[in-house]
């Protein structure tokens, strides 16, 4: 599956996008903080949208399949 990543959570990791294993939303992004420590401080602060949805309530219960798209959307500022 691929993650997406915006503004300062792009910066935090690196790269536009990674792929990943498919499983829990809480999973997905704890490996990615693992692995990108500077993502765990811009953690906190994001929105995530699976399929272009937004993933309400608890991340260990929302699951991501194969071929889903995780968007990371930190909050923006603009006018």
């Amino acid at each position: 599956m691929t993650v997406q990543f915006f503004a300062a959570a792009r910066a935090a990791v690196g790269a536009p996008e990674l792929l990943v294993s498919a499983g829990p939303l809480a999973k997905i992004l704890d490996d990615i903080a693992v692995s990108h420590p500077e993502f765990g401080v811009v953690r906190p602060r994001c929105s995530f949208l699976v399929d272009g949805l937004a993933a309400h309530g608890d991340p260990a219960e929302i699951m991501l399949e194969d071929g889903a798209t995780l968007d990371v959307l930190p909050p923006f500022a603009g006018g």
